[in-house]
């Protein structure tokens, strides 16, 4: 890298824009959308999508609830021109839904792209060619009224071809490709001159199309530049303005907003924000941004997964999994804090309260993700995700106190392995800590102790409080001819309508340890509490000191 990058980079010039308005807006609705999965997105595949996968990327855009769609470009492409005629053909394309074509401003591409639309109820003819000033030099040799008397003449061609075909009904589409780099008053002469042809109505409106071709600025300056053409196009009442972001610097989606609240009413952009070299604007993305803003997107994301099985499968391209809203991990906390914050959230969050949950801004819920995967443990966690997983798998989350003593004995394992440490081994190990502890007292049944193998005489008491785990605590101890002290005691009911108990126990001068026992009935979850407890003490210890 160059130490003076100065030297070859020049900044983007900003616009000169008084009063702009978009910085003070909010957005309030969501935009018109339009997919572009199946021609800018299937266009930067190593393997573009068969007419099969096109067909089923198409009905899974319906069932999300996209109503303008661009199919492909069936001047350039036979499968495209194919997988066109077979929409209409078969009649697969819903009544409330209108697909769009792309063409090049060359009479024999738009006769061609007329052919594969012949029958079609409704179309948008999408016609654009480049307009700034590295492609007017470096790429096509043309001066500005030769980019300009091009757009003109395809746009003549268009209407020529739609007028012909009144059986259908027509939208035509103008993008000043490579828009984002053009010098803005050319843009609009350009635009202005295509309208001037087409001449569209409040009832009939046509498109503009504004596309970052290179995302070359901040995003700020790219909603300077849609604000600008918003109040400066000529039939502004009769256009549907639209924006093309692409994200060659990582701001597509913020872009994207920014040019809605400049004056946009369209976004053209793909599911996941597949497209060339970097991508286009991410659709899932923007709209749950919206959602999650209290605004209604008009698209249905409930079953996220879905769709983004479909995508995989037909772009051969995996979704990140930290890609917002639908990768695997994204609504997974590793970090103790993280899941410490996060459980506690979901314990307070109210059903019918407005979402509330630290760390995840949307339900996972709202989007057919189940909650399993929200708190994973490792090395990283703390006693949070660990008591999150116990509360899943086992229906109970311990006191404070025994969270803290189990999260040493998870962070041992997954110290030990370097690994991902799963719910159903983090109920197994909290079993063999606690309901397995292997020691000298048992709980033989029907309220019964032994110790070492004897009888213990259980105390009768009229309720499973402190003072009866006391009692037992004082039975095994005269047995053992040892102090045991019951610290604490505590009591929960599990998910599934049991008694857990839960006891701080210490065995002579030795640390405290916890003990857990679950059962039906609260005496019998008090009586394995105890034993547990006293079990995880240990004994080789007392034993050695008596021998002494």
């Amino acid at each position: 890298m160059l130490r003076n990058p100065a030297e070859k980079y020049r900044p983007f010039p900003a616009v000169r824009l008084n009063g702009r308005r978009w910085p003070t807006r909010t957005l309030e609705r969501a935009p018109i959308w339009m997919s572009t999965d199946l021609r800018d997105g299937n266009q930067s595949l190593i393997e573009p999508m068969s007419v099969e996968q096109k067909l089923e990327f198409f009905e899974m855009l319906v069932s999300i609830g996209l109503k303008e769609i661009e199919v492909g470009f069936p001047s350039a492409s036979q499968t495209d021109f194919d997988f066109v005629r077979r929409l209409i053909v078969e009649q697969r394309i819903p009544d409330d839904v209108t697909i769009e074509v792309l063409v090049q401003s060359r009479e024999e591409l738009i006769a061609r792209t007329f052919e594969a639309l012949d029958g079609v109820p409704r179309a948008i003819v999408h016609l654009y060619n480049a307009t700034s000033p590295s492609f007017r030099k470096i790429v096509f040799g043309q001066s500005k009224e030769q980019v300009k008397a091009l757009a003109i003449e395809g746009t003549r061609l268009v209407r020529a071809y739609a007028d012909a075909r009144p059986q259908t009904h027509w939208t035509y589409q103008y993008s000043p490709e490579t828009f984002s780099t053009t010098e803005l008053t050319f843009a609009r002469e350009v635009c202005d001159a295509v309208a001037q042809t087409w001449r569209p109505t409040r009832d009939h409106k046509m498109i503009v199309n504004l596309p970052a071709t290179v995302e070359a600025a901040m995003p700020n300056v790219y909603a300077d530049q849609i604000e600008w053409m918003d109040r400066n196009l000529a039939y502004r009442d009769s256009i549907v303005l639209s924006v093309h972001p692409h994200n060659d610097r990582g701001t597509a989606v913020a872009a994207a907003e920014l040019a809605l609240l400049a004056g946009a009413d369209r976004i053209e952009g793909c599911i996941f924000g597949n497209g060339e070299r970097t991508g286009n604007v991410d659709l899932v993305t923007l709209a749950l941004n919206l959602y999650t803003q209290g605004i209604d997107p008009g698209l249905d994301f409930s079953d996220i997964d879905a769709v983004r099985r479909v995508v995989e499968r037909c772009n051969q391209i995996p979704v990140h999994p930290r890609h917002p809203y639908a990768g695997d991990f994204v609504f997974t906390a590793f970090s103790g804090s993280h899941q410490d914050a996060i459980r506690k959230g979901f314990a307070q969050q109210q059903p019918d309260a407005p979402w509330e949950v630290p760390y995840l801004p949307i339900d996972p819920a709202d989007l057919g993700r189940s909650y399993d995967a929200v708190i994973r443990v490792n090395s990283q966690s703390g006693k949070g995700g660990a008591t999150w997983l116990l509360e899943r798998g086992l229906g109970f989350a311990p006191p404070r106190r025994v969270q803290i003593e189990f999260s040493h004995a998870v962070q041992t394992v997954a110290d030990t392995s370097g690994a991902e440490v799963t719910g159903e081994s983090i109920c197994a190990l909290f079993a063999r800590e606690y309901f397995q502890a292997a020691g000298p007292a048992a709980h033989a049944g029907a309220l019964r102790l032994r110790w070492a193998g004897h009888d213990v005489a259980v105390p009768v008491g009229a309720d499973a409080d402190d003072a009866y785990a006391q009692a037992i605590a004082g039975a095994l101890g005269a047995a053992a001819g040892e102090t045991i002290e019951i610290t604490s005691c505590e009591s929960a009911r599990t998910a599934r309508g049991d008694t857990a108990v839960f006891v701080g126990c210490r065995v002579g001068d030795q640390p405290l340890r916890y003990g857990v026992g679950v059962a039906a009935d609260a005496k019998t979850a008090a009586l394995e509490a105890v034993v547990s407890g006293v079990n995880r003490a240990d004994w080789t210890q007392v034993e050695s000191r008596e021998a002494a």
